[in-house]
C-alpha cells in the first residue's frame, strides 16, 4: 500500500498570474513587462515569461512609477473581478514616498488634486506661458 501522497503546490506561468491578478490589462503586456526585466521573483531578476510561480513566492515589480511587492497566496483559474484578483496576493509594498521627501525633480512634476477636473482656459494659458509657449 502506498503512503500518503503530498499534494504538489499548484504553480502557474508568471504572465498568466499577472493577467489573472489584474496587474496588467493583457497577457501580451505582461509578457513585454517580464521580458524587459522589470520583475523579480524571490529577489531574482527574470526575463522569462514561462517561469512558474505559486503560493509563497514574492514578486517585486515596478508598476505605475511605484515599486510593488506581492506575496502570492494562490494561483488564479480565471481573470475574475477585482475582489477575486486581490485574494490571489498580499501586498507587502513599502508605503509611497510623501511628496515633501521627493527630490526637486520629482516634486516639480505637476499633479492635479483628485476631483480638480479639467484646467480652465486661464490655467492653460499660464501653463503655456510657463513652458515657453506663444503668448497670444
Amino acid at each position: 500500500m502506498a503512503g500518503p501522497v503530498d499534494t504538489p503546490l499548484r504553480k502557474e506561468r508568471l504572465d498568466r498570474f499577472l493577467f489573472f491578478s489584474r496587474a496588467v490589462k493583457s497577457r501580451t503586456l505582461a509578457q513585454k513587462i517580464i521580458e524587459s526585466g522589470a520583475i523579480r521573483v524571490n529577489s531574482e531578476r527574470t526575463d522569462r515569461t514561462d517561469i512558474k510561480v505559486g503560493a509563497g513566492d514574492v514578486l517585486t515589480m515596478a508598476l505605475n512609477n511605484r515599486i510593488v511587492v506581492w506575496r502570492l497566496l494562490d494561483c488564479g483559474t480565471r481573470r475574475g473581478p477585482a475582489s477575486e484578483a486581490q485574494a490571489l496576493y498580499e501586498d507587502i509594498s513599502p508605503p509611497p514616498v510623501p511628496r515633501a521627501e521627493m527630490s526637486p525633480y520629482e516634486a516639480a512634476i505637476a499633479e492635479r488634486g483628485a476631483g480638480a477636473g479639467r484646467p480652465t482656459k486661464k490655467e492653460r494659458r499660464d501653463t503655456d506661458r510657463l513652458l515657453g509657449g506663444n503668448d497670444d
